[in-house]
Formats: C-alpha cells, sequence, structure tokens
C-alpha cells in the first residue's frame, strides 16, 4: 500500500483504430505527441510521482550506486590491439565520465597521440556518443560520428591526425559509420532517412569538397531492408551490405577503385541469408543455404559470386550452429556453439591442424574479440563466466601457448569469486520442450524457498544472451539474491531452430518457456512467488508484459525497461522507425493472420483486471527503437484496469533514448533504481 500519494491520472481521449474490420479503441493514443506539452506534462508527473514514492529509499539507492561504482577501476584502459603499424587503446580517467582514445606508433612504448577526449567534447551535452572511428589507410586522417540526442542519429565528420583541424563539412543524419577507400581520398558512408531512421543510403564523399557534392551510390528501396557499408579484413574489397532478420545481398568493389561500380554478389532471394569474408582470390561465405538451417561455410572464387558456384567448406551440422568465421593468413577460426555453449576451432589453412580452445563449464561465454590484423598468428578471444570476471586473452595459434592480458579488476577486498556457484538447469515448457536456464548466487543458499530470485530473458532476433559475469550484479547476491536468466525460444542458445520456434506465429513460446521456468524455480525451492521477480528490455519488455497479462501470481515484482508492448499499433505504423525492418520477426500485422496473432499477446491490447505484480517501468523521450508513448500508454492503462494497490512506476529519461543515460558511471545510477526497488520489496534496506 502506498499512503498519502496519488498517482497520476492519464486523461482518455477515445480513439478506434480499425483494421480487418476489428475495432480497437486506444484510449491513450494521443500521449505519441512529443511535441504536446500535455504530453510532456504527464511523463513529468509520473516522474513527480517516481521520485515521491522511492524517496524512502533514495539514501539506500544512492548508496548502492557508490558500492557498485566503487567496484570498477576509474583509472582503466583497454588491452592495445594493433592495426596498420598502430597500437589503439581506450582509457578511462578518475572522476571522468567519457572514453579518451588514444593511439601509439608501432610500440607501445611510443608517446601516445590523442584521438579523441569525449569528457571534453561532452561537455554541454546532456548526452553524448562518439561512435565509427574510422582510420585512413594512411593513418592521417580520422572519421567519427556523434550523437547528443540519444537517437541514434549521428553526425559524419573527420579529423586531421596531422593538425588536430576537424573539416568544416559536417554530414548530418547518418549511422555514424563511415569506411575509407584505399586512395585516402574517398570515403563512404551510410544515411538514414529521416522519418523512419532506417539506414537505407550509401554516399561517396570526395576530400576537399563539399559534402552537398557526394553522389549517391546505392539507394535500398524496399522498406524491410537496411544498407552499410565496410571494408573486408583483407583490405581489397569495398562492401555493401543489404540485411532484413530473413534476407542477405552484398555488392563488392575493388578497394583500389572507388570510382568503378559496386558488382552484385548473389541476387537476394528470400529467405537465403549469408554473409562473407575475403581471403586470397576466394569469398568464404557463411549460409543457411540449401536447408543449412544451422548455417554451413562454403566457399567461391573472387570473380564466380553467384550461389550456383558455391563449394562446401565444412558442411551442415544439426546439432552445431556456426556462428561466425574470422580469417587469418594461416588459419581459419570457427565460432560454434552446441549445447547451447560456446566454442572456438582452430583450423589451418593447410589442413594439418584442426582443433578446439578447451573450456570447463556450463556458464561460461567465450568469443572472439579484436583481431583487425590478417598477417598474424594470434588470436584474441574473450572468456568470463557468471562466477569468474571477464578475461581478454592471446592465444598463439601455433605454439598453443596462452596469455592472459587483462582480467576484468573487481576492486572490492571482500570478493572472491571462490564464495558464488553458478548452475545450469533444465525446465519443462508446456510442450515438452526442455528450457535451459543459468544461475548464479552466493554458496551456502538453502533450497527452501525463500531466496529472492531475479529472473532474466530476452527471447528475441535470434539474440542469445549468454551466461556472463557482472560486478554490477554482486549487489544483489551478496544480499541473499539469486540471479537466472532463462535461455528462451527467440533466442539462438540452442541453435537456429531455437529461434525459428520462438517468432512469427511460435512467438508466444517465448512466454510460455518463461512461465515454465519460473515455475520450475519454485518447484524445486529456489524461491516462491511472494520472493520471484522477473526483468526485461526492449523485446524482453514486451516478454515482461505478455506473461504478467498470463501469470502475475508468480512474481512480486518485475522490472520492464524500455519495454516493447503496444506490438498492433506499432506494427501497424510503417512511418516509425523500425517498423518495416520487423515484419520477419513479428509478422506483417496488414496480414490478418499475423494481426490476430499479435493482437492475441500485445501487452497494452491485453491487460486486463485483475491483480498485478509491483512493477517498474522505465523509458527514454528521445528513444527510437522503442518510442517513450508505448511503456507510457501501457502504464496508464495498467493504472486504469489493475486491481491491486502494488506500486505501478513509470520513469522517463527526458534527456536520453533506446540506452539510456550516456556517461559511464551515470548508466550505473539506472542500475541502483532498478536494485533499490527490488531490494526494498524484500525489506532489504542495506
Amino acid at each position: 500500500m502506498i499512503p498519502n500519494i496519488q498517482p497520476p491520472k492519464a486523461k482518455q481521449i477515445p480513439k478506434t483504430l480499425t483494421a480487418h474490420n476489428d475495432e480497437r479503441q486506444d484510449d491513450y493514443f494521443w500521449l505519441n505527441d512529443r511535441e504536446n506539452q500535455e504530453v510532456i506534462d504527464y511523463l513529468n508527473a509520473e516522474n513527480d510521482y517516481y521520485d515521491a514514492v522511492t524517496s524512502k529509499y533514495k539514501n539506500f539507492e544512492n548508496s548502492l550506486f557508490e558500492e557498485m561504482k566503487a567496484r570498477i577501476k576509474e583509472d582503466d584502459e583497454s588491452v592495445p590491439y594493433k592495426y596498420n603499424g598502430y597500437w589503439y587503446i581506450v582509457k578511462y580517467e578518475i572522476g571522468k565520465d567519457y572514453p579518451i582514445y588514444l593511439r601509439k606508433k608501432d610500440s607501445l612504448k611510443n608517446p601516445e597521440e590523442l584521438l579523441f577526449d569525449c569528457n571534453e567534447m561532452a561537455e554541454g551535452h546532456d548526452y553524448f556518443k562518439l561512435v565509427g572511428l574510422s582510420v585512413s589507410p594512411d593513418n592521417t586522417m580520422i572519421a567519427f560520428g556523434m550523437d547528443t540526442v540519444g537517437r541514434r542519429n549521428y553526425t559524419l565528420q573527420i579529423k586531421s591526425l596531422l593538425t588536430d583541424e576537424i573539416f568544416s563539412d559536417a554530414i548530418e543524419n547518418t549511422t555514424g559509420s563511415a569506411t575509407w577507400a584505399n586512395d585516402n581520398k574517398t570515403l563512404f558512408y551510410t544515411v538514414k532517412d529521416e522519418k523512419t531512421l532506417r539506414s537505407d543510403k550509401v554516399f561517396k564523399h570526395k576530400l576537399g569538397s563539399s559534402s552537398a557534392e557526394d553522389t549517391l551510390i546505392f539507394h535500398e528501396k524496399d522498406d524491410t531492408f537496411g544498407v552499410t557499408i565496410y571494408k573486408s579484413k583483407s583490405r581489397k574489397y569495398l562492401i555493401i551490405a543489404c540485411y532484413s532478420t530473413l534476407t542477405n545481398e552484398y555488392y563488392t568493389l575493388n578497394a583500389d577503385t572507388p570510382d568503378a561500380e559496386f558488382k552484385i554478389f548473389q541476387e537476394r532471394i528470400r529467405g537465403l541469408e549469408y554473409s562473407i569474408a575475403h581471403y586470397n582470390d576466394q569469398f568464404y561465405i557463411v549460409t543457411n543455404a540449401d536447408g543449412a538451417v544451422n548455417f554451413k561455410l562454403m566457399k567461391t572464387a573472387e570473380n564466380e559470386t553467384k550461389l550456383a558456384h558455391w563449394t562446401e567448406v565444412i558442411p551442415h551440422r544439426d546439432e552445431v550452429l556456426l556462428e561466425d568465421i574470422d580469417i587469418f593468413k594461416d588459419f581459419l577460426v570457427i565460432s560454434e556453439r552446441s549445447s547451447g555453449l560456446n566454442h572456438i576451432r582452430i583450423k589451418r589453412w593447410d589442413g594439418t591442424e584442426d582443433y578446439y580452445l578447451p573450456f570447463d563449464n556450463e556458464t561460461y561465454t567465450a568469443y572472439t574479440s579484436t583481431n583487425v590484423e590478417f598477417d598474424t598468428d594470434i588470436l584474441r578471444y574473450g572468456y568470463n563466466s557468471m562466477t569468474t570476471p571477464s578475461s581478454s586473452i592471446d592465444f598463439n595459434m601455433v605454439t598453443k601457448e596462452k596469455t592472459i592480458l587483462k582480467e576484468q579488476e573487481v576492486l572490492d577486498p571482500n570478493f572472491d569469486k571462490k564464495n558464488y556457484a553458478s548452475e545450469r538447469v533444465w525446465a519443462t515448457a508446456t510442450d515438452g520442450t526442455k528450457v535451459p536456464i543459468s544461475l548464479v548466487y552466493k554458496k551456502g543458499i538453502e533450497k527452501d524457498g525463500t531466496n529472492p530470485v531475479l529472473l532474466y530473458a530476452y527471447g528475441s532476433y535470434g539474440h542469445t544472451i549468454d551466461p556472463y559475469f557482472s560486478s554490477i550484479r554482486l549487489s544483489l547476491l551478496d544480499r541473499g539474491f539469486v540471479y537466472a536468466i532463462a535461455h528462451v525460444r527467440g533466442g539462438e542458445y540452442l541453435g537456429r531452430m531455437w529461434y525459428e520456434d520462438g517468432k512469427l506465429l511460435q512467438k508466444k513460446n517465448t512466454f510460455s518457456d518463461f512461465i515454465s521456468c519460473s515455475k520450475f524455480l519454485i518447484s524445486k525451492n529456489y524461491t516462491s512467488p511472494d520472493h520471484l521477480y522477473a526483468l526485461g528490455g526492449s523485446a524482453g519488455g514486451l516478454l515482461i508484459g505478455a506473461v504478467i497479462n498470463e501469470a502475475p501470481e508468480l512474481y512480486k515484482g518485475v522490472i520492464a525497461a524500455v519495454p516493447f508492448v503496444d506490438v498492433v499499433t506499432t506494427m501497424l505504423d510503417d512511418s516509425i522507425p523500425l517498423t518495416t525492418g520487423e515484419y520477419d520477426e513479428w509478422g506483417n500485422p496488414n496480414d490478418k493472420t499475423y494481426y490476430d496473432y499479435m493482437k492475441s499477446y500485445s501487452p497494452y491490447d491485453n491487460v486486463k483486471k485483475q491483480d498485478y505484480p509491483h512493477i517498474l517501468v522505465t523509458t527514454g523521450l528521445h528513444d527510437s527503437q522503442v518510442q517513450y508513448w508505448e511503456p507510457a500508454k501501457w502504464v496508464a492503462k495498467l493504472r486504469e484496469y489493475k486491481t491491486d494497490s502494488n506500486k505501478l512506476l513509470l520513469k522517463t529519461n527526458m534527456k536520453a533514448g533506446h540506452g539510456g543515460a550516456s556517461g559511464r558511471f551515470e548508466a550505473l545510477r539506472e542500475d541502483a533504481e532498478e536494485y533499490a526497488f527490488l531490494l526494498d520489496l524484500e525489506n532489504i534496506d542495506a
């Protein structure tokens, strides 16, 4: 019960939305106008209500923030990597929120050159992000993208690394990334559609000319596709990539001849996914061609790139998902996944060796990292587990020697990874499918049903949430929480079919899997409904919204971060960012079959008169991924319908977008807010 504080009540302006002769009434549709002062007033009123309700534990929240911050090394720097004669380093300094980008020529013992100090660049901005750093082949210039709003709309500029002068041309409305041709004069970049923010055009810019004179090279007119451009690791080819959820198409051009025409690699065929990497006189292709659901590796000659000429290198395997490859002069490195676990396979081009790196538990993440050099025997990869901080490792593929370059420091004298335990367990879904759950907790807990458990999942786009270490999470574990990741269908944890079974007309498997995982944790006495909490963000926020409509009694509280909850209305509006490119994920509701299915699970459309758990919802006013009005409308409707007296809080960051606050430590404040919300519900205040 929340005494003496009344929540805001959004006014109702009935609007009838009609599709397929079906009418839906949306009383809060008016909230989708961020230029309307009444909308801003309502969001501010919700923020004021949030501040009032949480004021009782504000001091605890602040101490959580300081606790999280204290574990992180403030004067830190990345492991250097070498590219084209220079070592590149990202550094952080004490008391500063933003990175500093540096490089050193030839040797790490040489003096450092400052590329960018983002702390200086961020001055005067509530939000700041630098992306897409791209150095010219002769190392004299760098292109970069900058966003000061949080809408992922970047201004592209070029800086001289000889004089530190930033050239006057500023190209607006770009993705922030750019790619140099080998002549050091020609730069290719991608531009977004101003309304939908879809990356749809590739332009060519010549140094010394005005951006107004830039040449349109490619226009992706299919609004279900986006486009990008990059250079092959061999540095021989410029590559235009067109992509949708289910289909790819590439165009190539010799990087020495930027004024020639791009040549199509293989025309798009709906459902044909492929990616390309260049080596010697061939292209290597990771693809699902010919029904290779879990993908296979093929190759083709540079001058014979059509599908008919592709030949098999590594065949399709039913139990192994081929995720990616890294190409080196003497080695091919293959990233695979089987039984949910990452594997890194190393194979000599001459066939004399083929082996896997050894990993020894079930709750780890291993991945190849920054491997930009082609002519090297060193593979850089990363490793962490739910109990082990992340490490950056150099592995000599010839001698098989492993060098740990850096292990994440946890600046807490009481931290010892031996004090924590992790395990993988399997719940049974409603259709009999076994669903894995990764767990971590402090040793010594009793399975007596009293442990607070935070269950997290995402479950969309084939995006896999691997088990990983978090120093922030220690603030929960050290206070008795169990943290769990439900590897629900919709991700690719158990292969490509795991994704296929959690999308389109199978989407409800994602939600029922999560509910089954929740019931499993309760049945095995890890927790009980009085101590079970759920967390999801973006498409994972959709999961949370659907789950609490279906099974609210399982949870004491939930957190939905930037949640995608107004599925039908958003997917019917092709004027807003992302919609058209999402049809292959959710379906196109202009087709009645998909409309009816979406409507049956859309959280906003299925709010009902029932008790709900305690709910914290977060959003950003400038969010380009999930527009702020989705969570705002959802909270307004929940306030109208819910029959309980539990907390319902909406926190809108009025200065940021989908990723939240931009500063290194400001983002921790949002974590502290979420953790304080959970810990307060458990009556833990220290």
